[in-house]
This record gives structure tokens, C-alpha cells and sequence, in this order.
């Protein structure tokens, strides 16, 4: 059963802009093509993504052996997706079907870009995804915009060989076995230039990959330092992960310059041998295996709590995928292939094949292990769980001050009172808060109900 919280005219010029961000020369025009003089359908797909375009081509084969009276035109976007999406609409040429991110999902839903699913869906369907769908990643005003199909699973990833080196046994548990373990490393490493811990900081996200990972499994009340049983912004959640990484920095366990470090120039580092733990999600496997290959032997692992409890679940980053254009006129045509690129048929080999590791839990309990190294560590377990959606009040300019990702990375290179600045992020956050609510952007309200405990078990056994 689905939980109540889980739930201007257009010139040739940018016309020309659409063509030019695309693929392929020819601008993307839905509905019949022309050239077939009415005989075929032609389905318009638009996606951003890049690593599984071989494997969706081979899906739409078998939809056009299915449909013979159909074609499907995929377009692989280059940069400005989601300007090219805007222009699409405004000139009239949208295509069919398109991917699209939760961040995007509000926003395109009020420009009429979507087409609700819920007329499309089978009874069976709904209940196949019923206990995943997330208000303003999925459903917006009670209607169903786009389906999860992969996520983000969050893991403290480690080198084997350094934490034998340094003598111990296995990943921490809590951050003060971390912190301890970081320290260790650093001093069984000096002869090879090795580092206990690093960070890609220069990331706005990159303290909080640590951050939530660690306190979405710590705490039950909340995640990326919003409170759902409150429906306020509570930075204090992240008070000790905070601690454990300045404690790192004077232990100088940390890896210098992780400040201004990028997720690529650590992966290279940590595929030398020069790093002992991170964190990042699911991704990571497929990284070591065709962009940064490496001899080290790593693997993920579940993070460490604060004190060792796992009272919460760890936060998987998933939600929307595919829409239907609300402009489309073959929108019955291009539910049938979005049925099937939904299906376990489709999902399940996708899984398998290492492209993304499924949310769906029919997919899970049938798919194989996906043939990539150490991606054991990041398959779904007991302890994962999808949060409901955060409200995002960065993106309005409505926040005054200096962004929760300058003002943590600040402490941690120089210190302060950690309390006083959990405080202020806290009460800077939610005025920026009550204004987007004021401009009715967001309907972030208090869940008194909510406990992340509750989400353990719902992805895997």
C-alpha cells in the first residue's frame, strides 16, 4: 500500500538553436513523418543519457518488429538538455518521449510539457509501483508524470589492500572507527604517499554524499538536513558527520587539496592505491572497470552510523525517468513503448547488463548479479530505502547567505562552533523555506508520521 508521505512565441532563430543542440542535423518533428507520406508512426525519443544508448536501440528493434507501422527516432542530446527541451515546446517541435530528472519534474509539469500516466496504467502496473513513487519526483497534485527505474545506492567505498596494510580487519561501523581507521592508514601509507580518507569538496554535493549516507541510516527523522516530521530545514542533523571529517583534517588523515577536489581526479587517485576511503554510489563499479581500470582491490560498503545503530535507511537516489509530451499526438503509441521499456523484460537485463541497479523490487528479486567488479557491495539490501522528495529553494535565489555546502566545507578546513553554524544554516534555510512556500513552489509540509526506520526492507529483503 502506497504511504501517505510517499507519495512567448518562438522565432526560426531558436528553431535553428533545437537542431544544433541535437544528435543528429535534422531537428526532431513529432508525430508522422512526412517522408512516409502517413504509412508509419514515428516515435521521437530524447534522452541525456549516454551509457546505455546500444541497449535501448535493440529495445526499440523489438518494438518495431511488435509495432511494423512504427518507428522510433532516438536523439542523444549534447549539452543544454533542458534548454533544448524548453525550446522544443515553445517551437512546436517536442519530441514523443523524453527523459527527465527529478529536479525538472515541477517545473515541466506547470509548463504543460507532461502528460499524466494514470490514464495509460494498468491496475497491475500502479501496484507495481506503488510503494515507489515520490511526490515531485514521480506524482505532482496527485497525478502520475514519470516512473523510477534505477538509483543511486550509497556506500563507504574502501581499498582492501590499504586497510591489510594498516592492519585492520574491516570497514568501520560508526565515525569514530572511521575516524580511528582513516588515521591508520595515513600512517601505514607514508611510504607510499597514501591517505585515509578523501572528498571530492569541490562539489557542491560533495560533502553531503558523505553527510546523508552516513545520517539517513544514523537518524530516522530526516535527510539532506530537512526534517520531515517537523517540514523544516535541521542542519543538526549533520552536527557529527561534520565533527568526524574536521577531526580527519587535523589528523591530516584526509587527502590535502580534497577541498578542491573533483569526483574524477579522486577516482584516478583512489584506482592508484593512494586513497582508503570514500564515498560515492553505484556508479562507481562501472567507473573502475572501463574509465579508471585498476589492480587495487576495493569494495563498497554499508556506511558507519554515528554510534552504530542503523535507525533510519540509507538514502537512494531515485525518482523520475521517462515522460510522454503533452503536445504529442501519438501519445497512445508512445505509452505502448514506454510500457515496455518499463517492463521486467527490459528492466531486468538492463540491471544484469550493469547499466543501473533497479529500485523495482520484481526486477531485484529475480535479476541476476550484474557482471561488474565489486558491484556486490552496492546491490539493494535491507538497509536502503527511498526518502520522499526534499523541497529545493536553492534553485529560486530565494536563500541569503552562503550556501549549507561552503558553510560545512568552511568548518571543516578551519573550524568554528559547529552548534552556532548548524543553527544559522537552519534558520536561513527555512526563511528561504517560507518564501517559496509564499510563492506556492513548494508544499513542503510537516509528516508527523514519518520515520525512515519504516523504509527499511522495502527495496530488498
Amino acid at each position: 500500500m502506497k504511504q501517505s508521505w510517499v507519495k512567448a512565441g518562438i522565432s526560426v532563430l531558436l528553431a535553428g538553436a533545437l537542431a544544433a543542440c541535437a544528435s543528429s542535423p535534422e531537428p526532431s518533428k513529432g508525430g508522422t513523418n512526412a517522408a512516409d507520406s502517413g504509412k508509419k508512426t514515428k516515435l521521437t525519443y530524447w534522452t541525456n543519457d549516454r551509457h546505455d544508448v546500444d541497449y535501448l536501440k535493440e529495445v526499440f528493434a523489438k518494438f518495431e518488429q511488435k509495432y511494423p507501422d512504427t518507428e522510433v527516432e532516438l536523439k542523444v542530446m549534447a549539452d543544454n538538455y533542458v534548454q533544448s527541451v524548453d525550446i522544443s515546446f515553445a517551437s512546436k517541435q517536442s519530441p514523443d518521449i523524453f527523459r527527465v530528472d527529478s529536479a525538472n519534474l515541477a517545473t515541466w509539469v506547470k509548463k504543460s510539457y507532461m502528460e499524466p500516466f494514470d490514464g495509460y496504467m494498468s491496475e497491475d502496473m500502479k501496484k507495481k509501483f506503488a510503494n515507489l513513487l515520490i511526490d515531485e519526483k514521480n506524482t505532482y497534485e496527485g497525478k502520475i508524470y514519470t516512473l523510477p527505474n534505477i538509483g543511486q545506492f550509497w556506500r563507504l567505498i574502501y581499498n582492501i589492500d590499504l586497510f591489510e596494510k594498516a592492519g585492520i580487519k574491516e570497514p568501520p561501523k560508526t565515525l569514530e572507527e572511521m575516524v580511528a581507521a582513516a588515521k591508520k592508514i595515513t600512517e601505514a601509507g607514508k611510504d607510499i604517499g597514501a591517505y585515509g580518507f578523501a572528498g571530492n569538496f569541490k562539489s557542491p554535493t560533495g560533502f553531503e554524499r558523505v553527510a546523508y549516507t552516513i545520517a539517513s541510516l544514523s537518524k530516522p527523522d530526516g535527510n539532506e538536513g530537512y526534517n520531515f516530521k517537523t517540514g523544516k530545514f535541521d542542519f543538526g542533523m549533520y552536527k557529527e558527520v561534520a565533527q568526524a571529517l574536521r577531526q580527519m583534517k587535523v589528523d591530516g588523515s584526509m587527502l590535502p587539496g580534497s577541498e578542491s577536489l573533483d569526483i574524477d581526479p579522486l577516482r584516478a587517485q583512489f584506482a592508484q592505491g593512494k586513497i582508503g576511503m570514500y564515498f560515492n554510489h553505484s556508479g562507481e563499479p562501472g567507473v573502475y572497470k572501463y574509465q579508471f581500470p585498476t589492480n587495487i582491490r576495493w569494495a563498497g560498503a554499508m556506511p558507519p552510523t554515528i554510534d552504530g545503530k542503523q535507525n533510519g535507511a540509507v538514502q537512494v537516489i531515485a525518482g523520475s525517468y521517462l515522460a510522454i509530451s503533452k503536445d504529442s499526438p501519438n501519445k497512445e503509441k508512445a505509452w505502448k513503448l514506454i510500457e515496455m521499456i518499463y517492463s521486467d523484460e527490459v528492466q531486468t537485463p538492463y540491471h544484469e547488463k550493469g547499466f543501473g541497479i533497479s529500485v523495482i523490487p520484481s526486477v531485484n528479486a529475480q535479476a541476476k548479479v550484474p557482471d561488474v567488479p565489486s558491484i556486490q557491495g552496492f546491490l539493494p539490501t535491507k538497509l536502503d530505502g527511498i526518502y520522499p522528495a526534499a523541497p529545493i529553494i536553492i534553485s529560486e535565489g530565494r536563500l541569503e547567505g552562503p550556501k549549507k555546502s561552503d558553510v560545512f566545507m568552511k568548518y571543516i578546513i578551519t573550524g568554528g562552533d559547529i552548534d552556532q553554524i548548524t543553527q544559522d544554516l537552519s534558520n536561513r534555510y527555512n526563511a528561504a523555506l517560507e518564501k517559496a512556500k509564499a510563492a506556492g513552489d513548494t508544499k513542503a509540509a510537516p509528516i508527523p508520521d514519518f520515520d525512515a526506520g519504516k523504509l527499511q526492507g522495502t527495496l530488498a529483503k
